[in-house]
């Protein structure tokens, strides 16, 4: 490897490994150096000549504030770059993989992993510069070419799952819609003891009946918050005074609950197992918060004679799409409209036209 001057160089701490034996490096550099050394500029590379996807605008924002929100609190994981040739490893004595990476100023660095990261550091800095002063670590592999660089994105996202919306629900301790949706899980009767905390989607086997995402969503709905709205105690205690009281008036939840009827066999039979049917409850509960207590408590007892039977012809026609229950919103609304129609909730004229139009459809 070469040696450079240190006026034209960038050098950072870092260790020094081998995989598939090629060198690499795990370096630490300041925020403030990111939008620095790793220029991206999509429209002047062609896509044959990237080793990244194009860079996702929208993402940024989100990310950016992230950061900008949280400066005492936040995460940022490991960028991967391949970097040229012009670079020189300074070992420590004593210490041969411990030392200084020096990176050339006229380098080529490429991101492989961690483009969107990069963007949003860059807008942070802008609106919050005391963050330039963190640090982030960064794997260097020396990359003679860019072949091997769009070689490395395609392994590093091939090999990357993304966690079930339900696991990232129950580990996500800053989304607001999460903290509850884990509180609603612990307390409220109808999700004690039936709620799937890691999968979306229920196996077959399971002895759980809601996936922990699917509260997530419909306790949204219910209190109509967007996913980033902040929820009050006030209204958190809101949503589990109705779930407990629609579970008073729901004959098959309380079956199950008391043993009388098999989780799978109710799963197999009946709409409101499963999250269609929370969230179409849901999103009447919206509208029936807004009403005194008393009147709230008339409407919810009529939740006792409706047919949830999926069998029930109005909800092979709503909630299904080529003979399996659907998530789609057009399916949630109007299973959502059904159920207003059984409880004797007045409709608007602009629900009935677009109910008709979806039907017809």
């Amino acid at each position: 490897m070469n040696h450079f001057d240190n006026d034209f160089c960038y050098s950072f701490p870092a260790v020094r490994g081998v995989q598939a034996g090629r060198p690499f490096y795990i370096a630490t550099c300041p925020l403030r150096i990111i939008p620095k050394i790793f220029i991206y500029d999509e429209e002047e590379v062609p896509p044959e000549l990237r080793a990244q996807r194009t860079l996702n605008k929208t993402r940024i924002p989100e990310m950016s504030r992230y950061l900008v929100d949280n400066p005492d609190d936040y995460v940022f994981s490991a960028l991967t770059a391949s970097v040229g040739n012009e670079v020189t490893f300074v070992e420590h004595e004593n210490a041969p993989n411990i030392g200084m990476l020096k990176v050339s100023m006229n380098a080529s660095i490429l991101i492989n992993d961690g483009q969107h990261r990069r963007a949003a550091i860059e807008e942070a800095i802008k609106l919050r510069p005391e963050l330039g002063q963190d640090n982030i670590a960064i794997v260097f592999y020396v990359d003679e070419g860019l072949r091997r660089s769009q070689q490395m994105f395609a392994d590093l996202n091939q090999h990357a799952i993304r966690p079930s919306t339900s696991l990232s629900t129950l580990y996500d301790a800053r989304d607001p819609g999460s903290r509850v949706a884990k509180f609603l899980a612990n307390t409220a009767t109808p999700f004690v003891g039936f709620t799937e905390m890691e999968k979306s989607s229920i196996p077959v086997k399971s002895n759980k009946i809601f996936a922990l995402s699917a509260i997530k969503h419909a306790t949204r709905a219910l209190l109509e918050k967007g996913p980033k709205d902040s929820i009050s105690d006030e209204e958190k205690e809101a949503a589990l005074e109705f779930w407990n009281e629609v579970n008073e008036n729901m004959p098959e939840w309380k079956l199950v609950q008391d043993k009388k009827l098999s989780v799978s066999e109710f799963r197999q039979e009946y709409l409101t197992a499963h999250g269609i049917g929370l969230q179409a409850i849901a999103i009447v509960g919206s509208e029936l918060l807004q009403m005194p207590k008393k009147d709230r408590s008339r409407f919810l007892k009529k939740l006792q004679k409706i047919d949830w039977r999926r069998s029930n012809s109005e909800w092979i026609r709503r909630a299904m799409m080529h003979g399996k229950l659907s998530k789609a919103s057009s399916n949630i609304f109007l299973t959502a409209l059904e159920i207003k129609r059984k409880l004797g909730l007045k409709l608007s004229d602009e629900d009935i036209v677009k109910e008709s139009e979806l039907l017809a459809s």
